[in-house]
């Protein structure tokens, strides 16, 4: 069976698709026949990728998208049913990562962590919810991490809380509407992304920076595993998927 064809033509909405693992997405899907919508901030960047895939014969729109505004990510999405006239999927998958020892109370850091990696996550679910209710299909892919199945520490115990959540909220939700439409949660261990820049605290970084120079696995095999969970038949609903580097321990 010729998995692809599960994947072609599929309207797929993708935040955080500027860089790193939402654009690998982007880019290996629309390979596949998928018809992305990429959201993120940084327009020159989706409008170069956009173009990039069109160039190379695929179907590609862009938004600049702020995940901490509820209707940028309702306008990312009505944009892709104005232009597709569905939506088939939605990949949650804009976050950050800003690593320091609690005892350093980077308070700010942890209000932002909370709105990009948890309340973004909300809203798109809300954003795409009522319009797969109506359709009765759709399919919600959340970029959880394997800091959401073991707590990272120390540095990283807040980035662990939110992403402890978004396995959480996608269980629940899967629970919820289960039936007709899926949930996917993933669960990355180090991949190379633009996660590693986030961290300001400076011993922090450098350990970082070292991981990832260590482990890191191209944002290409996340790709893979998001194209495993759509091209699944219908009736296949692949919930979690933990993927690390052989090499990572953590």
């Amino acid at each position: 069976m010729n998995m692809s064809k599960n994947i072609k033509d599929k309207v797929v909405v993708i935040t955080g698709a500027s860089s790193g693992l939402g654009e690998a997405t982007a880019r290996y899907l629309a390979t596949l026949g998928a018809k992305v919508t990429l959201g993120a901030r940084r327009e020159e960047k989706l409008k170069a990728i956009a173009n990039d895939i069109k160039a190379n014969g695929g179907e590609a729109i862009y938004l600049t998208t702020d995940v901490l505004s509820k209707s940028d990510v309702e306008n990312l999405v009505n944009k892709a049913v104005e232009t597709y006239g569905c939506i088939d999927v939605i990949v949650n998958n804009a976050g950050i990562m800003p690593i320091a020892p609690m005892a350093e109370l980077r308070v700010e850091e942890w209000d932002k962590m909370i709105d990009v990696n948890i309340k973004g996550v909300l809203y798109g679910i809300a954003a795409a919810l009522p319009i797969f209710q109506k359709q009765e299909s759709g399919h919600f892919i959340n970029m959880s991490s394997v800091a959401g199945v073991k707590v990272f520490s120390p540095g990283g115990t807040v980035y662990s809380g939110t992403k402890f959540a978004v396995r959480a909220i996608s269980e629940g939700l899967r629970h919820e509407i289960g039936g007709k439409i899926r949930t996917t949660c993933i669960e990355p261990g180090v991949v190379d992304s633009e996660l590693k820049h986030c961290t300001t605290h400076e011993a922090s970084s450098a350990s970082i920076k070292d991981f990832y120079d260590n482990f890191a696995i191209p944002a290409d095999s996340i790709a893979r595993t998001v194209a495993f969970a759509i091209e699944q038949p219908e009736d296949v609903d692949v919930n979690e998927i933990v993927i690390r580097p052989t090499a990572q321990e953590f």
